[in-house]
């Protein structure tokens, strides 16, 4: 791994990047899928209820790693550096290639970049884009890395009971990625990250393999209530504690990018903040909750039509299985 060259110990967002399997489900065509198992919903049964119109799925034969080095490569075009420049992959994930190795260094060897490059996943599932982005801060800070290649990638509809229908129709496949780099100038402001492990069982997948074989339940299982009213406190105050670090208040963000798992959630976080609806990136509704990848992605989307500009303060936060939660803010 690089040191890091002489600045004032900043890092950096320089280039943004994201992909979604090519296969797209409305959820009509969800509907029509769950019927034919006996399953009764609807378009306005998940609207309602999530916001959701649309999610992608991968096909079969198409691992996280597949998803990531796609974004990955659109990022790395996006800031104008060569994959043979990264010094350090993070990958979160909940839904890796393999138990082991992990998916980002299947991701680097993926992108051709050798042995110079330090690759591990991260595990916080819809948290672990904040996690991530925090920890690759915390190298480039302390001189362990110069340019950091951040993922969030996954295929949640590998792990989805789709005889549940308060669970499959909320998530999708899908994978976001920024680069960071050393700066000169203030990129991340502040970030703070949280647990609490007494919630565990209100949204995990409890299975494990053991000799060889699937042991309990490998399928997402959530507490929708508990879930729900955990996700609204604790993003309101990690948001708080966040603006607080970097001696800011919400009136002075340009963007909010909470994780994208249900509207309300968002929307209430957005206005607990005092901040006008216009002001959050929500992409849910084309994407579903795409846990690690739904922040980066709205991320990418924001970037990319333009209302994300450079100068603009962005607070990213999330909240996922744990319990975890967590925050970043950066000045793009």
């Amino acid at each position: 791994m690089a040191s890091r060259p002489d600045t004032n110990g900043w890092s950096s967002i320089v280039g943004t990047g994201s992909y979604l399997p090519p296969r797209r489900v409305t959820n009509e065509m969800l509907a029509a899928e769950l019927a034919s198992n006996g399953i009764e919903t609807s378009d306005e049964w998940i609207v309602s209820r999530s916001g959701i119109h649309v999610r992608h799925f991968a096909a079969p034969d198409v691992p996280s790693s597949d998803l990531a080095v796609e974004a990955a490569k659109r990022a790395l075009e996006a800031a104008a550096l060569d994959a043979s420049a990264i010094d350090l992959i993070i990958v979160a994930t909940s839904t890796p290639d393999m138990v082991f190795p992990s998916t980002a260094c299947i991701v680097q060897n993926k992108l051709g970049i050798g042995n110079q490059c330090a690759a591990f996943d991260l595990q916080a599932v819809c948290s672990g884009f904040t996690y991530a982005l925090t920890t690759a801060d915390a190298f480039i800070r302390a001189g362990q890395a110069t340019n950091v290649l951040v993922i969030g990638a996954e295929v949640f509809s590998r792990i989805l009971d789709f005889r549940d229908r308060t669970t499959c129709v909320l998530f999708g496949d899908g994978a976001g990625a920024v680069v960071m780099t050393a700066s000169e100038r203030p990129g991340v402001l502040a970030s703070r990250l949280h647990s609490d492990g007494r919630h565990v069982g209100i949204l995990c997948v409890p299975g494990n393999v053991d000799h060889g074989v699937v042991s309990g339940n490998a399928f997402l299982t959530m507490d929708g209530p508990a879930v729900f009213k955990l996700a609204v406190n604790v993003l309101e105050k990690v948001a708080v504690e966040t603006l607080a670090a970097a001696d800011l208040s919400a009136a002075e963000l340009d963007w909010l990018i909470p994780h994208q798992a249900n509207i309300r959630i968002m929307q209430g976080t957005c206005r607990k903040l005092g901040l006008p609806l216009d002001r959050m990136v929500a992409t849910v509704g084309e994407h579903g909750n795409t846990s690690a990848a739904s922040i980066p992605l709205a991320l990418d989307v924001a970037v990319r039509d333009g209302r994300i500009r450079s100068g603009h303060k962005v607070l990213m936060e999330g909240v996922g299985g744990g319990f975890t939660w967590g925050a970043v803010l950066v000045e793009m």
